[in-house]
């Protein structure tokens, strides 16, 4: 069963159309990277996956026990949140809130699956530490592990690597990948990278206000959006 379908979606702001004819179709485990132009509509439908946004027309349905409220959603950061004043622990401990919805306090269940996510993402020695005194690798591995709090099934991820040097970000993607790859967790990732997303995604969705291509990774390489796009990278 399909973990996403998406079927002739369109998405409108004060009665203008910003995307149009979106087709596409998600299993567990795929990792689908969104790629276009600044204002090609991938914000918008990442708000329409959130539930954000509604679409104009079409529908979004979640299969396999997914719902809207149960995505791990990694946003880009603004200079706010990069000075947010908590601890990491704290930072953490707050994806929890959409998942479980206990009350005001948190449960041990919660504390402990901080703790694990933590661990994972190598920031436990970090717990107590301010967020906003972390360096911004650092940062990023924090918010991964909030985004796992609230979710084991799939994570939306909306430009991830953004003000990152090369060499974090491919630990960030090395990351994300081995999320993928070992523990089943389905991947949506908004990139402007074509490079280290590219080699690891299975599908591409290229939008550029309506749908130019939904494939696999090797048709979209093969394909004229692709080629275009990328500028003849065979090799990526």
């Amino acid at each position: 069963m399909a973990q996403i379908q998406c079927t002739d979606l369109s998405f409108t702001y004060d009665g203008v159309t910003v995307a149009e004819g979106i087709n596409f179709t998600l299993k567990k485990g795929d990792y689908l990277c969104i790629v276009g132009e600044n204002g090609s509509g991938k914000s918008t439908l990442v708000r329409g996956l959130l539930g954000l946004k509604a679409p104009a027309a079409g529908t979004i349905t979640f299969g396999d026990g997914l719902f809207a409220r149960g995505i791990g959603y990694l946003p880009q950061q603004t200079h706010l949140q990069k000075d947010f004043p908590a601890s990491v622990r704290e930072v953490v401990l707050s994806g929890c809130i959409g998942r479980f919805g206990n009350g005001l306090f948190y449960t041990k269940k919660e504390k402990q699956l901080a703790a694990y996510h933590m661990e994972k993402m190598g920031i436990s020695d970090l717990a107590g530490r301010c967020y906003r005194e972390l360096s911004g690798g650092q940062q990023q591995r924090v918010r991964l592990a909030r985004a796992l709090c609230a979710t084991g099934e799939l994570l939306l991820l909306d430009e991830p690597t953004a003000g990152l040097d090369p060499i974090v970000s491919r630990e960030l993607y090395a990351m994300i990948e081995h999320l993928n790859k070992t523990e089943g967790i389905t991947v949506v990732m908004v990139s402007h990278d074509t490079g280290a997303p590219f080699y690891a995604a299975s599908h591409v969705l290229h939008l550029k206000h309506s749908q130019l291509f939904f494939g696999t990774r090797e048709d979209y390489l093969a394909s004229e959006a692709g080629k275009s796009f990328l500028g003849g990278l065979s090799d990526v």
